[in-house]
């Protein structure tokens, strides 16, 4: 996808997939930049500003800033070449201000939308499921749309991503909805193993 000297702008980058996607692009010799919303000192959480500050130590190029600053994000795109956006699943809709963001640039070699995990044009799933599906076929539209060069990444989800919700959920009830037999297969594959192969 990238040869060396590439710049690479991630969005999400102090989010669990983002440091690692920052460490992976740094490895491989990428001018690495970040996009994060703005870290105020006295109200921020600390272990999002000694993330923030491990990126700077790292040699990456931070900008901070919203996603509704739209001429912000078009100044700090025509800077790169790819963009990867790890923006986790409440976020999804809001790279829709990146790809308009990307579009005006005009200079955008390659985007990376946030999907990592099933291939969402040939799924099907249960209500739930389904909105989520739903917002991640629209970003692969609006970026189809928009003529910028995409890469889909299905790596058919991150389990240990989804471990501290399900095992402490936000909201308690009293019932549940479970879907199926409960008699479904699976195999876990640890993220380490991927992320040091």
């Amino acid at each position: 996808m990238a040869t060396k000297n590439c710049k690479i702008m991630i969005f999400g980058a102090t989010g669990y997939l983002g440091v690692k996607m920052v460490k992976a692009s740094i490895s491989m010799g990428h001018h690495t930049y970040a996009y994060v919303r703005p870290i105020k000192s006295n109200s921020a959480d600390p272990s999002k500003i000694e993330i923030l500050n491990n990126l700077k130590s790292l040699g990456v190029i931070v900008f901070q800033g919203d996603l509704d600053e739209h001429e912000k994000l078009v100044t700090v795109l025509k800077q790169v070449d790819i963009v990867i956006s790890t923006l986790a699943v409440p976020q999804h809709l809001e790279q829709l201000k990146i790809i308009s963001a990307m579009k005006e640039a005009g200079n955008i070699k390659r985007f990376v939308p946030s999907e990592f995990g099933n291939e969402v044009d040939r799924v099907s799933g249960l209500p739930p499921f389904k909105k989520l599906l739903d917002n991640k076929k629209k970003i692969r539209r609006a970026t189809e749309a928009a003529g910028i060069p995409f890469t889909y990444v299905s790596a058919n989800s991150f389990a240990a991503y989804f471990v501290d919700y399900l095992l402490h959920p936000c909201q308690i009830s009293d019932h549940a909805t479970i879907y199926g037999s409960g008699e479904a297969k699976g195999k876990i594959i640890p993220e380490t193993i991927l992320f040091n192969a």
